[in-house]
């Protein structure tokens, strides 16, 4: 395979990890959003008295739910999007390592493409007056 075509096959592997890392990232966005959510509601529940009654949405209908059941769906709610942080950030972290590598793969065919290039031979302008 020729440099060039080294060169174009690493640049488009390196644009694909640069689009994997962007829709990570965009994850990553979109988890604490709900993590942040999700906590001003278990910051709400704190302040309920025993009185107070707990309404969910469901469709169209808000349908009364016992507060324990609701406080506890926040808690996994909000455990269950802590552990998809964690594994979006692992994600992050490995497109970041291999964005890394291809990087200096890059960096490399390029300077082995430019060598390649200043050694070859090229026609000197005078000798070609004087013919």
């Amino acid at each position: 395979m020729s440099l060039e075509a080294k060169l174009q096959q690493a640049s488009v592997e390196y644009q694909k990890l640069q689009a994997d890392l962007s829709k990570a990232v965009e994850a990553r966005q979109r988890l604490d959003a709900q993590f942040s959510e999700n906590e001003l509601v278990k910051k709400e529940f704190a302040q309920l008295t025993p009185e107070n009654a707990v309404y969910k949405l469901i469709g169209p209908v808000l349908v009364k739910q016992d507060q324990g059941d609701a406080k506890s769906n926040v808690e996994t709610r909000l455990d269950f999007i802590r552990n998809e942080i964690k594994r979006v950030e692992g994600q992050i972290k490995d497109v970041e390592d291999k964005q890394e590598k291809k990087k200096v793969e890059l960096v490399q065919i390029q300077t082995a493409l430019q060598q390649s290039q200043a050694s070859v031979p090229t026609a000197n302008p005078a000798s070609i007056l004087a013919a």
